[in-house]
């Protein structure tokens, strides 16, 4: 019971914080075209993938800190050029790129004053990937995101969170102000010297969630860095928790909005812009391993679903570490890419539509246009709870064949001229209130 009052006291501390940020008209201009972009690509890239083993390979082999620092030694991706990730990207009808910037490791993609331990200073490549990736991205026309992890298994002044406490690092030696001091002047770093950043998405909240005492990250100042240094630049936080002020997307891991299905989205839907972010595979970094590939079918089904909810797909790709996108997911964005170039009106620029998510599909919705995704295939009739809408005019969206919608009292009752197939049959209907 006590544990009960302790929910609701905390859940309500943070909604009443929440409701004390207001987002900056520049803010506000970047959640709305955020939310019209709908699809984006997640990387995972770093040292860890000359291990072939998951970007979590330093902590879940115990990785001594002082030899894995040498992974660098040999972290050399000749076969790497962000334009041609860029245009398999945009190709695949991707519009924003959120790419690791400092993942857990403490590893920096891109050169730093504040540690020689990046790719520019310390490796034989000795080149700037988030700068090349932030040119590449300028070039072509796709926003650029960067993930920044706020625990750090490398640094000596990180508080030993619950993780990396294997690694034989000395435990008299944490001072959170001067790794806060750190971090700030890497996030200034990357927001003056890379160009426009539209997102900053941090990670590793939950490195100090079973600490005996709440631990004070001290976002609220982080965050007003992030508006100052980049008045547009949204904050991003994956905490799996009610949002918290100063953010301006709310995150669900492997999840879609509003469920919980890997037991980290625990916590309700905000009204701010939302994203999914989901592996293609079964892991984020490289895994030799994981030829777990979801399906074409799977990946736009989630898509829809996500978009049906409202929120962005974020999909996951942990390239190789010479460089190279695995053939399998180079091969699955050009699939992805083709059912977009026909059917992305249905997709961008909507919102989740006046008929939530039903156990035949979703709806997305822009104006008085409703797209009805139907995801259960064999169907020949499909009942939509529309109140307050009559359906004007009903016509598949690929080939504008005429279907019958028959006004009823709680809805309407769509018949299709062929029964329901391939990953999504979509129809466009008409509205007027």
């Amino acid at each position: 019971m006590k544990r009960t009052y302790l929910f609701i006291i905390c859940t309500l501390v943070c909604v009443c914080a929440s409701a004390q940020y207001t987002p900056s008209p520049a803010v506000r201009q970047s959640q709305e075209q955020f939310r019209n972009d709908r699809f984006g690509i997640f990387i995972h890239w770093g040292i860890y993938s000359t291990m072939g083993d998951g970007e979590w390979v330093q902590n879940n082999k115990n990785l001594n800190a002082d030899e894995y620092r040498h992974l660098a030694d040999r972290f050399c991706p000749s076969k790497f050029n962000a334009d041609d990730w860029v245009a398999a990207f945009k190709r695949a009808g991707a519009r924003y790129i959120t790419i690791t910037s400092r993942h857990h490791d403490g590893f920096s993609m891109f050169q730093t004053a504040e540690d020689a331990f990046n790719i520019k200073d310390g490796t034989p490549f000795g080149r700037d990937v988030i700068r090349e990736i932030a040119d590449a991205c300028q070039r072509q026309g796709l926003h650029l995101h960067l993930y920044y992890s706020h625990l750090d298994w490398h640094r000596t002044d990180y508080p030993l969170g619950r993780t990396g406490r294997q690694l034989g690092r000395p435990t008299d030696q944490q001072d959170w102000p001067s790794y806060y001091r750190f971090m700030n002047n890497q996030l200034r770093e990357l927001l003056t010297n890379y160009g426009p950043i539209r997102c900053i998405w941090f990670d590793g909240w939950w490195d100090h969630d079973q600490d005996p005492t709440p631990f004070d990250w001290q976002y609220e100042q982080q965050y007003a860095l992030i508006h100052q240094l980049q008045p547009q630049c949204l904050v991003a936080n994956n905490h799996h928790k009610i949002p918290l002020p100063g953010e301006d997307v709310q995150i669900f891991e492997q999840d879609l909005p509003g469920e919980n299905q890997w037991g980290y989205d625990t916590y309700a839907v905000s009204s701010l812009p939302l994203e999914s972010c989901i592996t293609m595979n079964a892991t984020w970094g490289y895994n030799i391993t994981d030829k777990h590939y979801k399906t074409c079918e799977q990946l736009v089904q989630h898509l829809v679903k996500t978009a049906g909810r409202d929120g962005n797909l974020l999909l996951n790709i942990g390239p190789r570490p010479d460089g190279q996108l695995p053939s399998e997911a180079l091969e699955l964005l050009e699939q992805m890419g083709q059912w977009l170039e026909q059917n992305g009106p249905t997709v961008y620029e909507t919102r989740g539509g006046c008929v939530p998510p039903q156990s035949w599909g979703v709806t997305t919705q822009r104006g008085n246009t409703l797209f009805v995704h139907i995801l259960q295939k064999g169907l020949t009739t499909v009942f939509l709870p529309l109140k307050g809408h009559k359906a004007v005019q009903a016509q598949m969206f690929m080939g504008a064949q005429k279907v019958k919608a028959e006004q009823v009292s709680a809805g309407v009752v769509l018949t299709l001229p062929q029964p329901s197939d391939g990953p999504d049959t979509i129809v466009e209907l008409k509205l007027r209130s």
